[in-house]
C-alpha cells in the first residue's frame, strides 16, 4: 500500500514522460493551490531526459509524503495505460482521499482548482459515482494567452458519452465513487484516460458536471497527445479530417470492452449498449433503430449529422 498521510483529502496523479521543459511550472502550481491537503502520486513512463530529476528535487522541496512515485519499472506504457495503472494504484488508499484529480506534466492549474473541483463533487452522494471538469484558458509554450476552450452545451451522460469525449483530463476530478469504479475497469485500448472515465461514470448512472470557468492554462506547443480546438467549429472541422475510419474503430472498441464488463454498467446503460453492439454487427435497418436511442448524439446538431453518416456507413 502506498504511503497515507493524514488529512489527505486529494489525490493527484501525474504520469511524465520527457516532461522536462514544463514540468516545472506545472509542480510550482500545485504548492500555490488555495486547497492544500493532497499528495501527488507520480510515474515516469521511461523518459529519457532529465524528467524524474525535476521530480526528484520537487520531491525534496515538496515535504515528506507529498511526492509518492508509484514503484515498479519505468516502462513505457503510453499515457492511458499509465494513469490507469496510477489509479489502481492508489485505489487501496482512496478511503482517506475525497477526490482524485488527473494532472498533465505540460499545464498550468490556477489556484483555486482543487477547490472549485471539490466544491462542485461535495454536491453528490457518496455512493454516487461523479465526474467532475472545467474549461481551459489555451496557451502557447511560454503561457502567453491565445483564448479559451470552446463552451460546451450539449448532452452529456449516456449514451452521449460513447460518441464524444466532453472531459478534458487535465481538468477532471473524480469522487471517491467514481475513482473505485474506474480503477476496478478495464479500459479499452482505443481510448484516452479521460474519455474512459467518463464513459464508465455515465453508463453506471453517474453524472457529469461541468465548470463553466477555467481552471488550467491548457499549453498548445505541438508536442500534445490532445490538443484542445478553440472553437466547436474547429473541433467539428478537425473530426472530418480525420474521416470515419478511426472514429469508428474507437466507437466498436469501446462498445466491445463495455459488452465485456456488464457488472460496470446500469440495465438501461447494459441494453443499449448491445443493441448498439448488434447493430455494428449487422448494419442496415438495426443501424437506424440504433439511432433512435435517446442520447446517442454528439454535441452541436452538425456534428451529429456527421456521426450518424458515418454510423450508417462506417
Amino acid at each position: 500500500m502506498l504511503f497515507r498521510p493524514p488529512e489527505q483529502r486529494v489525490a493527484i496523479l501525474l504520469s511524465t514522460f520527457n516532461g522536462a521543459r514544463f514540468l516545472h511550472d506545472q509542480l510550482e502550481s500545485l504548492l500555490q493551490q488555495t486547497h492544500e491537503h493532497w499528495v501527488l502520486y507520480w510515474r515516469d513512463d521511461g523518459s529519457s531526459d532529465q524528467t524524474v530529476a525535476v521530480m526528484a528535487e520537487f520531491a525534496a522541496r515538496a515535504g515528506q509524503g507529498r511526492c509518492v512515485e508509484l514503484p515498479g519499472p519505468r516502462c513505457n506504457l503510453g499515457p492511458a495505460a499509465s494513469f490507469h495503472a496510477l489509479l489502481r494504484a492508489v485505489a487501496d488508499d482512496l478511503a482517506s482521499a475525497d477526490a482524485v484529480a488527473f494532472a498533465d506534466q505540460d499545464d498550468y492549474w490556477l489556484p483555486n482548482k482543487l477547490q472549485r473541483g471539490l466544491a462542485a463533487l461535495a454536491t453528490a452522494r457518496s455512493d454516487e459515482p461523479v465526474l467532475y471538469c472545467a474549461r481551459q484558458i489555451l496557451v502557447d509554450a511560454e503561457l502567453n494567452r491565445i483564448g479559451e476552450s470552446a463552451l460546451a452545451c450539449g448532452e452529456v451522460g449516456f449514451p452521449a458519452s460513447l460518441t464524444q469525449n466532453v472531459a478534458t483530463g487535465c481538468t477532471v476530478m473524480l469522487n471517491r465513487c467514481a475513482a473505485q469504479l474506474v480503477a476496478s475497469s478495464t479500459p479499452s485500448s482505443a481510448t484516452m484516460h479521460d474519455w474512459w472515465c467518463y464513459l464508465v461514470v455515465t453508463a453506471a448512472g453517474g453524472r457529469l458536471l461541468r465548470d463553466p470557468e477555467p481552471v488550467v492554462l491548457y499549453r498548445q506547443h505541438g508536442g500534445n497527445i490532445v490538443g484542445a480546438p478553440a472553437s466547436l467549429t474547429a473541433r467539428g472541422l478537425a473530426a472530418l479530417r480525420r474521416g470515419p475510419r478511426l472514429f469508428m474503430s474507437v466507437l466498436r472498441q469501446n462498445v466491445t470492452a463495455l459488452m465485456a464488463q456488464p457488472q460496470l454498467m446500469t440495465a438501461q446503460a447494459r441494453a443499449e449498449v448491445a443493441q448498439i453492439d448488434a447493430a455494428l454487427r449487422c448494419g442496415g435497418p438495426r443501424r437506424m433503430k440504433a439511432l433512435r436511442i435517446a442520447g446517442l448524439v454528439r454535441q452541436t446538431w452538425i456534428e451529429t449529422m456527421v456521426f450518424r453518416c458515418w454510423f450508417m456507413l462506417g
